[in-house]
């Protein structure tokens, strides 16, 4: 299972999309990463995060916590090949927020796990969620890592794929000064 290819599993579950998009960032960008279409698969799922769990395998952690909705299931299955315990947070009024009658005890180490990370807001979310916990947060996980190394003295990131697709504030996207019309496939509003 360490032999996979990230990029061409994400081709060929048509989850690496070309075209004119609206980032959960709200950057525009000619290159979309849709991790949902890999969940489609749970072998393809199991073989991701099993990679992963070995990459976090030098971090002393006890939980993992993914934002929802985007990386809950990928969470659950790094959590499950890691033998660690799984939570996820969620918004509630729009602010993200562990819920559920989850408990974070004082001094627990986490590992946030989402999917895609460009700007890394939904992780800042995340770890702002957790503040009141007072827990350690020992890294960040994901699938795709698009930060190009911007996020490296905040957070430890471990990703499976590093890429650097270009990103457009929407005043100076050239993409729509073409005309090509824009879409946006995330799932905050």
């Amino acid at each position: 299972m360490d032999n996979i290819d990230v990029k061409e599993l994400l081709i060929k579950y048509e989850g690496l999309l070309s075209g004119h998009f609206c980032l959960t960032s709200g950057l525009h960008s000619d290159t979309y990463f849709q991790c949902a279409k890999l969940y489609q698969y749970p072998d393809v799922v199991e073989k991701l995060a099993y990679k992963l769990a070995k990459k976090l395998e030098e971090i002393d952690f006890d939980t993992i916590v993914a934002p929802a909705i985007g990386a809950v299931i990928f969470g659950y299955e790094v959590a499950r090949q890691a033998k660690k315990r799984n939570l996820f947070v969620e918004r509630k009024d729009n602010i993200m927020q562990l819920r559920r009658g989850y408990k974070i005890e004082k001094g627990e180490r986490i590992v946030i796990i989402e999917d895609v990370i460009t700007t890394a807001r939904t992780v800042f979310e995340t770890k702002e969620a957790l503040k009141e916990f007072d827990c350690e947060i020992k890294g960040v996980g994901c699938i795709v890592d698009r930060t190009q190394g911007k996020l490296d003295s905040e957070f430890k990131i471990y990703s499976l794929l590093k890429s650097s697709p270009v990103t457009y504030e929407a005043k100076d996207c050239p993409l729509c000064k073409k005309g090509i019309e824009l879409v946006k496939p995330g799932s905050r509003k």
